[in-house]
């Protein structure tokens, strides 16, 4: 299969998401291959089309015979008209789909986000269950038990995430470890703001998840919403200073060095909690980052990458995702604790 065009994804989807701009794999260029489609080797010049390997120079024929336009002993030659047939057939045939060709398409990526997203709602279920049978029998065991469950999810959601982000090859195991790791976390910690907040608070976060997934798509697909140029570099100047912040708070949550519901996020200032500050600001960029994921796919789309790559949309697209649920889910639990 011939190399993608690696060079015209860079130029239309500008590596803006950590999980293809960390990858080695889209920062080489196109690899060059020698007419046969083999890799070239250092040196390796490509000659004439119509040069020959041994052939005498100037055109001059070996030892000065001369050459005749008579064919061998006499015999006359007559066109094969099967392979003229046959070549025609090919030349008739319709042109091979990106289907066939092992190209990547925008059914790959839906298949595939699907599918994580499933194992996400299967474990979070379970998640879920946990938390909300110790809420309900008051078990100090059971209450360990559910901490601990959700505990370990966050922590392997943090790390198979950071490999599936900086792995140079797409792993479908890794991903669905990953996700089943944060169907955990993300079960086990919405059951509990259930509970100690209002019903419904889940369902809402749901409801504003998916309606600001909707809204940023047709922003994308109908009014041509793009992140380009000094933007975009803006842009990832924030998305990264706020993922060190929240990795920053998820640290010291974790080891208890900073106490509250939400860490750092339940921190006032001038009365006002953090979260309230800093939340709203989180969202916006969590619904921005979902276009990145769509520019991103359509590149790889229009570039012809390969069928393997569409499991990188994918996890880009369910880490985005999981990401917006979450901040929504902790801006509305914030404000409920703060009437």
């Amino acid at each position: 299969m011939a190399g993608w065009d690696q060079e015209k994804w860079k130029e239309m989807g500008l590596m803006s998401n950590p999980v293809f701009s960390s990858n080695p794999v889209f920062k080489q260029g196109a690899q060059q291959t020698t007419p046969a489609g083999y890799p070239t080797m250092p040196g390796y010049t490509p000659g004439h089309p119509n040069q020959g390997g041994y052939g005498a120079p100037y055109g001059q024929n070996a030892y000065g015979q001369n050459t005749y336009d008579q064919n061998a002993y006499g015999q006359t030659g007559y066109a094969d008209p099967y392979g003229q047939a046959q070549l025609e057939q090919q030349y008739a045939a319709p042109a091979a789909s990106a289907v066939e060709t092992g190209r990547m398409t925008y059914d790959d990526v839906i298949v595939r986000t699907a599918a994580l997203l499933l194992t996400v709602v299967i474990t979070a279920a379970f998640g879920w269950y946990l938390v909300a049978n110790a809420y309900q029998a008051q078990s100090a065991q059971a209450m360990g038990t559910a901490v601990m469950v959700t505990s370990t999810g966050a922590v392997g959601a943090l790390i198979f995430g950071l490999i599936n982000t900086f792995k140079r090859e797409p792993s479908p195991v890794l991903m669905f470890i990953y996700a089943v790791a944060e169907g955990l976390m993300l079960g086990g910690f919405s059951a509990a703001v259930e509970i100690t907040r209002y019903s419904g608070i889940v369902l809402q976060a749901v409801l504003g998840t998916l309606a600001t997934f909707v809204v940023m798509l047709c922003l994308y697909k109908f009014a041509n919403f793009r992140l380009q140029g000094k933007f975009l570099k803006i842009f990832m100047i924030a998305l990264i200073g706020y993922g060190a912040f929240a990795m920053v708070n998820f640290l010291l949550q974790l080891t208890g060095l900073v106490g509250g519901e939400f860490g750092l996020y339940s921190m006032t200032v001038a009365g006002i909690p953090l979260g309230l500050i800093i939340g709203p600001i989180a969202v916006i960029m969590a619904a921005v980052s979902l276009v990145l994921d769509f520019q991103n796919t359509e590149s790889l789309v229009n570039a012809g990458a390969p069928r393997r790559y569409a499991w990188t949309c994918a996890f880009g697209l369910v880490v985005t995702l999981v990401w917006l649920y979450i901040e929504i889910l902790r801006l509305l639990a914030i404000f409920s604790s703060d009437d």
